[in-house]
């Protein structure tokens, strides 16, 4: 099968990385990698355990550093020398632990770390209503999403609210442009996951370019409109939802069949 390029004529992508490896001392994690993200699109990235889905994502969140290779954001390129550099240029993960704090409320939790205050005689307090009332209103705004309640625990709530209220903390500013999400369904019912695949479905319909890491491959071809395929720590090919299908993406994933990667 020929793995070829996603669109024909595309726009210019929103992330490009052009020949990324990484090294951990010895250990070759990621070679010569390439990944284009466009505005408006989901790009899922599948493979094995190992693969390197992670240490490329870790990559383009700022995590980790490329030993070399280059990203560019709207053509530019740029350096990411950690988490809060690609927060302040747009991007931005939800990974599958989400990052909860359990015993907190829904909005404490969107706002954990950067909390809304209100000063009475000049003395900063927490303002636990406005941040109430900004989570109510990105969830049902952004994410069409009403909560029961915004006054229970995060524990308390189902997987699926819990993925919503981590997604409502990363698409609260409106600077994001990329998004990259690491295994939203795992360990779904699959009631949660057709309400997570809806969101995914409303973001890029706000235009923003997913990433979409994933193992199910019927998740993918649910709400992807590229998939990128991994092996050992290379890309071995790219190619459109709407033209291939899990079966071809499987034996890419294994290495079944030859594949040719598009640039």
């Amino acid at each position: 099968m020929n793995a070829v390029s996603a669109l024909e004529n595309p726009p210019q992508a929103v992330i490009e990385m052009r020949g990324i490896h990484k090294h951990f001392g010895g250990v070759t994690a990621l070679e010569d990698v390439d990944l284009e993200a466009y505005a408006g699109q989901v790009l899922a990235i599948v493979g094995d355990n190992g693969a390197g889905k992670s240490t490329l994502i870790k990559i383009l969140t700022g995590v980790h550093q490329p030993s070399s290779g280059s990203i560019t954001l709207d053509g530019q390129a740029m350096v990411l020398d950690n988490h809060s550099d690609a927060i302040s240029l747009g991007i931005d993960a939800v990974y599958q632990t989400l990052a909860l704090a359990d015993h907190l409320d829904p909005a404490a939790n969107m706002f954990l770390g950067s909390e809304l205050t209100r000063r009475i005689f000049g003395i900063p307090f927490l303002d636990n209503k406005r941040m109430r009332q900004e989570a109510e209103r990105v969830l049902d705004e952004r994410l069409g999403v009403k909560l029961r309640s915004m006054s229970v625990a995060a524990e308390s709530l189902s997987g699926g609210q819990r993925q919503a209220v981590a997604i409502a903390r990363a698409v609260y500013h409106s600077d994001l442009r990329v998004l990259v999400m690491d295994e939203p369904t795992a360990a779904l019912g699959p009631q949660e996951t057709a309400r997570t695949l809806k969101l995914i479905k409303v973001l890029r319909e706000e235009g923003l370019a997913i990433i979409l890491i994933s193992h199910s491959l019927d998740d993918v071809f649910a709400v992807a409109d590229r998939v990128q395929v991994m092996r050992r720590g290379r890309r071995v090919g790219v190619v459109n939802t709407a033209e291939s299908s899990t079966k071809a993406v499987l034996g890419m994933i294994v290495g079944a069949e030859a594949t040719a990667d598009a640039s």
